[in-house]
């Protein structure tokens, strides 16, 4: 998953008051499990023990798990957007996003696409984990925060659909969705959504987003989830195309570099400098000093790269780090430094 992104409406600012206050009242009353909070993401969360209740397949390389809690009784409660953390028998810690029914509290549902060239964790799944095996899981925890809107456009690219298909569940009468991917064969949950707008790369062509944001209706949450070319032209149009509404944006890599400078960084543990590319984070350069770093979502928002810094300014980007922290500890995954060295107690 990514680093999730929102981007607030400009005419919309001054009635912001008036939505917070509103959005007090609704979160607290009949529909609080289905409208995320303003600011959900947890730090710990919970400590779940969690069985695999069963796995089927949901699309070409695409597995679906449904997990249970270990003792049977029912799980945390979770809104839309919300994710899990996953510990793996191999010890790799990924996040998966809840795409079953918030209301249902015995059962969890993941959909996890099989990454030949990735880290590793979507591997593990497919190939080793079977119905009936224990899970380790922290959460759920929600940063892709699902808002009260008059109106919404979901835009989800392939395995993308994941955190979107419970806002489009809640979202009933006043949402529209339009889902992309390579072909039909590759998108899971076609056949739950005989609403939405499908459109397969191999029958319509690459999607043009400008265009969709352009469909929205004035004053519309928009919510993007898929490759990183989609979010970014997602947020290139958003202001231009729906000036009235607001952008929520989720992926599911890493995202890049764009606009970082080269510096010089200490593990003080060792002794040893490395020297981190522009266009590289701390925590690749990190990694080839210390392979066994701790990471996961590599998008500034988990937590588990965590590290305290020794010396130097940091250029914060996370959305995890308390205020009180961040003169003292940084995300390797996503900040940098703010000059020309920093160093860091590893």
């Amino acid at each position: 998953m990514t680093a999730p992104d929102f981007v607030p409406p400009r005419p919309l600012r001054a009635l912001g008051a008036v939505v917070d206050a509103y959005r007090s009242i609704f979160v607290s009353g009949p529909a609080a499990p289905l409208l995320s909070r303003p600011n959900p993401v947890r730090r710990d969360g919970f400590g779940l023990r969690l069985v695999v209740d069963s796995i089927r397949d949901e699309a070409d390389e695409v597995l679906g798990f449904d997990l249970r809690a270990a003792g049977g009784g029912p799980l945390p409660i979770w809104r839309p957007g919300a994710h899990l953390d996953l510990f793996l028998p191999s010890g790799r810690h990924r996040q998966y996003s809840l795409c079953g029914n918030p209301r249902e509290r015995f059962r969890y549902r993941i959909a996890v696409r099989r990454i030949a060239d990735g880290a590793g964790g979507s591997l593990e799944l497919h190939r080793d984990i079977r119905p009936g095996d224990a899970l380790r899981a922290r959460g759920p925890r929600n940063a892709f925060t699902f808002v009260e809107a008059p109106a919404y456009l979901f835009v989800a690219g392939g395995i993308g659909i994941t955190p979107i298909l419970p806002m489009v569940r809640a979202a009933g009468g006043r949402g529209r969705l339009v889902y992309t991917g390579r072909s039909r064969a590759t998108m899971p949950f076609v056949a739950d959504l005989p609403g939405a707008d499908i459109r397969p790369d191999d029958e319509y062509g690459p999607p043009d987003i400008p265009e969709l944001i352009a469909t929205a209706p004035p004053g519309a949450a928009v919510y993007v989830c898929g490759p990183p070319p989609m979010l970014a032209a997602a947020r290139r149009s958003i202001f231009e195309h729906n000036p009235t509404g607001s952008l929520h944006t989720e992926q599911f890599s890493a995202p890049a570099v764009l606009d970082g400078k080269e510096f010089d960084l200490t593990l003080a543990r060792t002794g040893r400098t490395l020297r981190v590319g522009a266009r590289e984070t701390a925590l690749a350069a990190i990694g080839r000093a210390v392979p066994d770093a701790a990471y996961s979502c590599r998008q500034g928002f988990c937590g588990t790269c965590r590290t305290a810094v020794l010396a130097g300014e940091v250029d914060h980007r996370d959305r995890a780090l308390a205020d009180t922290e961040r003169a003292t500890h940084m995300l390797p995954c996503v900040s940098r430094a703010a000059g020309d060295t920093l160093v860091l107690d590893l």
